[in-house]
């Protein structure tokens, strides 16, 4: 089997960030901001590879992962190195793709994401970013989070306090559809970075 800097060494990326060209036995899972993620075939493993402009980025995931590497809710990591991290292949929808295929999210699992960021504030993180498509359900109904690089961040960042005032405020309703399009669900996160989108209000579970 090939060491994982040769899987990474493998991964072809343009200056567009477009991928041209890996390995066969990565599978990419997911696309972001600033780097593709891969499952390695046949392993519980995933390698997530920055874009060049991004690299940098790698080894500050890497810290802060590590400080989060005893507790429940966070992937471990296995190696980085200059421009990836290798970690835990979470199995698993995201709470985007639990909204879009109406697969309910309930109070005890918003409770657990809670749990978890506040055990990361105690390491003197400050969770960040937090938003439907880093935050997984798995199999076993299991709370995992993911892409923690915004952790250090000194900004207060509200984004998880909306979410939970908008699952409050709209989501448990009973006349709240449970599947929602995700072009919808796009058009609601473009209109809140665009600050279009207000909370006004706090709400108790």
């Amino acid at each position: 089997m090939s060491t994982y800097l040769e899987l990474v060494n493998s991964v072809i990326i343009n200056k567009k960030n477009r991928l041209i060209s890996c390995d066969p036995s990565l599978q990419i899972v997911g696309i972001g901001r600033s780097a593709f993620v891969f499952r390695v075939k046949s392993s519980n493993k995933a390698i997530k590879v920055f874009f060049p402009d991004f690299a940098y980025i790698a080894r500050e995931e890497a810290e802060i992962y590590t400080s989060l590497e005893d507790i429940q809710y966070f992937p471990s990591i296995y190696e980085t190195g200059l421009n990836y991290v290798v970690m835990d292949y979470i199995e698993g929808d995201t709470l985007f793709e639990c909204i879009t295929q109406g697969k309910m999210i309930t109070v005890d699992h918003i409770k657990e994401i809670d749990h978890a960021l506040l055990l990361a504030s105690k390491r003197g993180l400050n969770p960040s970013d937090i938003h439907l498509r880093n935050i997984i359900i798995t199999p076993d109904d299991e709370i995992k989070l993911i892409d923690v690089a915004r952790y250090r961040q000194i900004k207060d960042c509200r984004q998880w306090s909306d979410l939970k005032n908008a699952y409050c405020q709209f989501y448990r309703k009973y006349f709240f559809m449970k599947k929602v399009p995700s072009s919808l669900l796009n058009t609601v996160a473009f209109l809140y970075k665009k600050g279009l989108i207000l909370s006004y209000r706090s709400y108790r579970l």
